[in-house]
Formats: C-alpha cells, sequence, structure tokens
C-alpha cells in the first residue's frame, strides 16, 4: 500500500514524542515566546503574563531551562535575566509549525465582530493555537500512532496495537484510537481499519519540523558562553543549557528593538499571519474555547 510520508526512524519517533514533553506542561510555550525578542528580569514577566498566578513562573523557568531551551544569567543577586539559548531561538520556527496548524485546522468558537455584527471564528493568540495543538498529540500513545498511519496509510488496530503499542495487548490500543478519532486525526476505514482525516496528514510538517530541530546537535554557543580570559564557572542544569554566574552587567540596558513577543492589549483586527509569528497581541488571559478537537 503506498506510503504518505517516509518511514519514520526510531529517533525520529523519540525527538518528537520529548519535544512535545518539553512544550507541553502548561505555560511554556507562553514563557518561551514572551522572551523571543530579548532576555527580560524575572519581575519583568508578570505585566507580559498577567494571569499567571505567583509560583507559576518559576517551575516553567526551571523546566525550560533544565531542557536547555533557556539560560539564566545573573549579573548580581538581584539582576538576573532570562533568555533563550541558541537552541530555544532554534525552536520558535518549530512553534510557528505548529501554530499554523493550529489555525488552520483548530475549531475556535463563534464570536460576533465588534464593528459588523456578524458571527466569525474567535482568533487566538498563536501560544493558544500550539498549546491546543500539543495537547492533542502529547497523550501517551497518540504520536506513535500517527506516525504508523502516516507510514501506513491505513491500518487495522491489530497492526497499530503491534508497531506503536509493542508489549500490550490488542484491547489497549481502542482507547487512544477512540481519543484521536473524537479529536478528528483519524478516523474509521470503514473495512475495519483506520486512516489519517485532512488535519492528521497535515501534521507531516508539523513532525517533521519538530525531529529536525530535536536530533540537530547543540549548538556550540549554548555549550559554554565566555567572558574574556577566565570565564566565571557556570553550572550546567540540563542538556546545552547554561547558568553563567556574574557576569558583569550591561552599561546600558538596552530598550528591545521590536515590539515585545506578546502583549496584554487586545488587537482590533487581526494582527499576525502565517510566517509572522511573534507579533500577534494577545488578551488579558488566554481563551480556552469549548467544542471542537481542542483540549
Amino acid at each position: 500500500m503506498a506510503t504518505t510520508a517516509p518511514p519514520a526512524t526510531p529517533n525520529d519517533l523519540l525527538g518528537v514524542t520529548k519535544t512535545l514533553d518539553l512544550l507541553a506542561p502548561r505555560w511554556s510555550v507562553w514563557v518561551l515566546m514572551t522572551i523571543s525578542s530579548h532576555p527580560l528580569r524575572y519581575a519583568e514577566f508578570k505585566p507580559r503574563l498577567p494571569w499567571l498566578a505567583d509560583g507559576q513562573l518559576h517551575p516553567r523557568l526551571r523546566h525550560l531551562t533544565n531542557a536547555g531551551v533557556i539560560e539564566r544569567t545573573e549579573y548580581a543577586p538581584r539582576h538576573v535575566t532570562y533568555g533563550l539559548t541558541s537552541r530555544g531561538a532554534a525552536l520558535l520556527p518549530v512553534l510557528s509549525v505548529i501554530a499554523s496548524w493550529g489555525e488552520t485546522y483548530l475549531e475556535n468558537d463563534l464570536v460576533a465582530n465588534k464593528h459588523t455584527g456578524e458571527l466569525e471564528a474567535e482568533r487566538l493568540a498563536p501560544a493558544q493555537n500550539i498549546d491546543d495543538a500539543v495537547a492533542l498529540l502529547v497523550p501517551r500513545h497518540a504520536t506513535p500512532i500517527l506516525f504508523s498511519l502516516q507510514a501506513r496509510g491505513t491500518a487495522t488496530a491489530k497492526t497499530l496495537a503491534s508497531e506503536a503499542m509493542p508489549g500490550y495487548g490488542l484491547t489497549a490500543v481502542y482507547k487512544p484510537l477512540e481519543r484521536l478519532v473524537a479529536d478528528g486525526l483519524v478516523t474509521a476505514s470503514g473495512t475495519g481499519g483506520y486512516q489519517l482525516t485532512a488535519s492528521g496528514r497535515a501534521l507531516t510538517p508539523v513532525f517533521q519540523a519538530i525531529s529536525g530541530w530535536a536530533t540537530a546537535p547543540a549548538p556550540e554557543a549554548d555549550a559554554r558562553r565566555t567572558q574574556g580570559p577566565g570565564a566565571p564557572s557556570q553550572n550546567r542544569s540540563g542538556p546545552w543549557a547554561t547558568t553563567p554566574t556574574r557576569l558583569p552587567a550591561p552599561a546600558v540596558p538596552a530598550a528591545p528593538a521590536v515590539r515585545p513577543a506578546l502583549t496584554t492589549t487586545p488587537p482590533e483586527t487581526p494582527a499576525w499571519k502565517s510566517g509572522d509569528l511573534f507579533s500577534h497581541q494577545i488578551p488579558a488571559r488566554p481563551i480556552s474555547p469549548a467544542g471542537g478537537p481542542r483540549r
């Protein structure tokens, strides 16, 4: 049977699942996008993510630092900044691909246009689309099943159980399959098999982008930051991650050259389009619409 995508290697699947696990914890994507243009001090996150409750930010920063996509730089006891590593910056185009898929294939509530009064699909911030897309893919066994269907086109539950869930019995595959069907990514073929829907097939570039990032070698710039001769000691908190201690503070903090990645002022007109991920403004709180394949 003809395949719909090149066969995935174990490294592809492992890289995708690990990256989805990195992005899945709530607010992780929002934090990454907030520092996409320049590093921030801890207190500067609050006005940009006002709904983030006290005590929620530090675990996210630690999680992302341990993963090597954020670095913590201490200039003085009360002057610490958080910014993207080279590895983290390389993740931004991947987020753009995920956001584009979410904007195209995830259902939104209908809301009245404030100017015309006509109902139209509610526009969500790219970070919300990414969060909702990741929520569909991160449940256990979801991605292996999708990978298997990408390679086969159509497969029976028995085949999917043996390929995507080795070591499990046949009946164990039905629950994740039912969830993928309910989420609109998989459909029953009518002949006892399963196949990807249009939205499921459209995940191919998403998986390719994630796999490419996950399997890329660690940039040397993230392996060590130097301060001329006799660089300060550094503490590694995860792969590619650096936590330099007591670097000289910039003489004059430079103002960002571009708009913040996220703001708290809702736009009157759509401010983002595909390829312009971080220009979109967000409402005062992220939106969690009901219905459709959103979680």
